[in-house]
């Protein structure tokens, strides 16, 4: 799950899961893109927790589908395209407590924003701020003095992570 909004406004009780990117059809519908895997996923979350504008509002999902390479759906009190419209750009989250816990070794995304990272010398190269998939590997979007992009390759690269700590060590050069 990526996202780029500040690691300091973050709820920790709150995961975002997607972004209304759209408006499809004339009854309401919203084009969504997805940050769960596999993407259809998010359908399965509600009700999502819509921030926009400074607002937030709290929205069931009363249907969604795969359409093209993102996921449409309707949401409750959104019967026409102005309304659908009034929600673009909107950040969707779910309480973290509606996610599966993640397995031994495996992570939310939104676990590992805001993390500082370190080198296994010692050097602190910053916080995550972000991740996204290359197809190869995701990659960590570190920022410190500069900002660094970093593969996600696990023993390779990421050394060790400690969520209770919210640190990560990480076999980096810091002058890349």
């Amino acid at each position: 799950m990526t996202n780029s909004e500040p690691v300091e406004d973050r709820d920790p009780a709150r995961v975002v899961v997607g972004k209304i990117a759209g408006v499809f059809g004339v009854r309401g519908w919203v084009k969504v893109i997805s940050y769960t895997d596999p993407r259809e996923g998010i359908l399965d979350y509600t009700p999502w927790i819509l921030e926009h504008g400074g607002a937030q509002e709290v929205r069931k999902v009363l249907d969604g589908r795969a359409h093209g390479a993102g996921i449409v759906a309707q949401l409750e009190h959104c019967t026409d395209r102005d309304q659908a419209a009034a929600l673009l750009n909107a950040t969707v989250s779910v309480e973290r407590s509606q996610l599966p816990e993640p397995a031994q070794g495996e992570y939310y995304w939104a676990d590992l924003v805001g993390m500082n990272v370190v080198t296994s010398q010692g050097v602190d190269l910053g916080h995550v701020t972000e991740l996204f998939e290359t197809g190869a590997n995701d990659v960590l979007v570190v920022k410190g003095d500069r900002e660094r992009l970093i593969p996600f390759i696990r023993k390779q690269v990421i050394q060790d992570i400690d969520l209770g700590a919210r640190r990560m060590v990480v076999d980096w050069d810091p002058d890349f």
